[in-house]
């Protein structure tokens, strides 16, 4: 896990870095440049944790399937975190948010750098916060947020063979494109797309560039 570690800190940017209301890097329309709208909306600071669990056997994401009951993207596959409370980083709103949703204690959390500020479709600028996490911790889902919480291997969400672009049918019939990466464990399968795999197929994007300029250095 170390050389991972020193992989993460090389690749992105260090958490002190952060401010608020930065351009977006990515966005819900890098694969529909169509559907953006003319002018940009005042995009609303949120966050998310990133958490890398440090496993004996390698390391895996913690991730969560929101709750059926919440009013918008129920069920679907998430990193904890929302919307910076006042006067909050990034790094502290994503960190509470974990302990909040899933109980993860933030004396088990480190948090290494912050990947690519993301536009989402429905207007918020998420700051994904990646960090490593010691094992050891016990979880407590809080049920309004959470249906479930499930770790998926490093290898598999970092495997560029594992990364679909999809689409569903919009209004109109034209297609509306995602990122997709499926993960059948021994549990459910998991249907991680949309947002959060846009976040991760960023995060390799941003380890591939700087494994990149490693070798062109060497």
């Amino acid at each position: 896990m170390r050389g991972l570690r020193e992989r993460l800190v090389e690749a992105l940017d260090p958490v002190a870095s952060w401010r608020p209301a930065a351009a977006p890097v990515h966005s819900d329309f890098d694969l529909n440049p169509e559907f953006r709208p003319p002018e940009r909306p005042v995009l609303r600071d949120a966050a998310v944790l990133v958490p890398v669990v440090d496993r004996p056997e390698g390391p895996t994401f913690l991730l969560t399937r929101r709750s059926d009951s919440l009013a918008s993207h129920t069920g679907q596959v998430a990193f904890p975190g929302g919307r910076l409370d006042p006067g909050e980083t990034a790094v502290q709103a994503a960190v509470r948010e974990a302990r909040e949703e899933v109980g993860l204690d933030p004396a088990l959390v480190e948090p290494l750098g912050l990947s690519d500020a993301y536009e989402t479709v429905t207007g918020f600028l998420v700051t994904p916060v990646v960090a490593v996490v010691r094992p050891g911790f016990a979880l407590a889902p809080n049920p309004d947020e959470v249906a479930d919480v499930f770790e998926t291997p490093w290898s598999f969400l970092m495997d560029p063979a594992n990364h679909r672009r999809e689409f569903y049918e919009a209004p109109g019939g034209q297609k509306r494109w995602f990122w997709a990466m499926p993960w059948v464990d021994a549990d459910a399968e998991r249907y991680i797309w949309g947002a959060t795999a846009g976040m991760l197929r960023a995060l390799y994007g941003r380890l591939q560039a700087r494994a990149r300029q490693a070798g062109d250095a060497a």
